[in-house]
């Protein structure tokens, strides 16, 4: 059974950095698309961003472009989420997800994802 595992949440300021670590098991994830997304009080669960776990390809949505990086340790079956320069904007709960590849374009809506992790609390204050 697939399971997610998010930590790294916290409390920071604005101007700020966090990591964000996606612990991913029950499977081999090589043919897998690892995604995160982000919710905030009151609004939808939105795209942050993705890797291709086969081949390390990257898609970020342009609110973080430039901010955020994912990456991918394969021995530890890890995913990152650096996340620089953090704007109270960023404030949401974070989850990181997890589907089989199904084309070669990702998938930016979150009811696309079969499996997810149980979300970290990332909080920026001003």
């Amino acid at each position: 059974q697939v399971q997610l595992v998010e930590s790294g949440g916290g409390l920071v300021q604005a101007g700020g950095s966090l990591r964000l670590s996606c612990a991913a098991s029950g499977r081999t994830f090589s043919t897998y698309d690892m995604a995160w997304f982000r919710q905030a009080p009151g609004k939808e669960r939105e795209f942050v961003g993705a890797i291709r776990w086969s081949s390390g390809t990257l898609k970020y949505a342009d609110s973080v472009k430039g901010r955020f990086t994912i990456s991918r340790d394969n021995a530890k079956n890890t995913v990152y989420l650096q996340m620089n320069s953090l704007e109270p904007e960023d404030t949401a709960v974070y989850y990181c997800a997890a589907d089989q590849v199904s084309n070669w374009v990702f998938r930016t809506r979150w009811d696309l994802y079969e499996y997810w992790g149980q979300g970290t609390q990332v909080t920026v204050s001003s």
